[in-house]
């Protein structure tokens, strides 16, 4: 009885998928008869439009980049879009990106990563977006999910959530403003401030060490192969 049912099954399948095979193709036939100028000029705008197109795509870059003749940054990405021909020029950053920001002796001042970023070109400002996390010299760490940075004010900024993590406390609080450096920052509304525990202050100083080569480890920030930074 399985069988015979099967091959009825198989039987009606198969009138039905002539059926259904030749009223899509009369559909078809119709269809691109009347439609064939108006689908092509649709496609061929969609390709014409420079605007939208990357004009170079680049994987797996580490690059350095000066500022009057000194090396200032380091920047390390899974993924690098470039759109010079958009109305503002702009790059690119979909899977994530690591900044590592040097002084004038190449020592490293801070970083910054982010799921994903966006160069201004004209305006010289960074936008980065998702799990934002920077460091600077002094081993305070900020998170926010949004981060913006002017290079040409040499400010970074924000007015999302911000939390910072210092050797005694940790603050909470929402928008900010700060030198490229992140050492002299100020906090637009702060919503509180909580002392470290003794025992996360000693644990805190005792990895002081191994924080400070981390930071100085490009790998260990940058985004991960498989994309999105860690």
């Amino acid at each position: 009885m399985g069988n015979s049912e099967f091959t009825t099954y198989t039987r009606n399948k198969a009138f039905a998928g002539i059926y259904v095979a030749l009223s899509v193709a009369v559909f078809v036939s119709v269809f691109f008869s009347s439609c064939e100028k108006k689908i092509k000029n649709e496609v061929v705008k969609g390709f014409t439009d420079i605007k939208k197109v990357p004009t170079l795509r680049t994987l797996d870059v580490t690059t350095m980049i000066s500022d009057s003749g000194i090396t200032r940054y380091k920047i390390v990405a899974k993924e690098w879009l470039m759109f010079e021909n958009a109305d503002e020029p702009y790059w690119y950053f979909p899977q994530g990106i690591y900044v590592e920001q040097f002084d004038s002796l190449f020592k490293t001042e801070a970083f910054i990563i982010g799921d994903t970023a966006i160069y201004h070109k004209n305006k010289q400002l960074w936008e980065l977006n998702g799990n934002v996390r920077m460091e600077n010299v002094k081993d305070e760490i900020f998170l926010t999910q949004q981060l913006f940075w002017n290079q040409r004010k040499q400010e970074i900024y924000s007015d999302s959530d911000i939390h910072i993590q210092r050797v005694d406390k940790i603050i909470e609080g929402k928008g900010f403003v700060s030198n490229e450096s992140m050492t002299r920052y100020t906090i637009k509304q702060t919503n509180g401030i909580f002392p470290m525990k003794e025992s996360e202050a000693q644990s805190s100083q005792k990895n002081d060490s191994a924080r400070m080569a981390a930071r100085n480890n490009a790998k260990h920030y940058a985004p991960k192969q498989e994309g999105g930074a860690q």
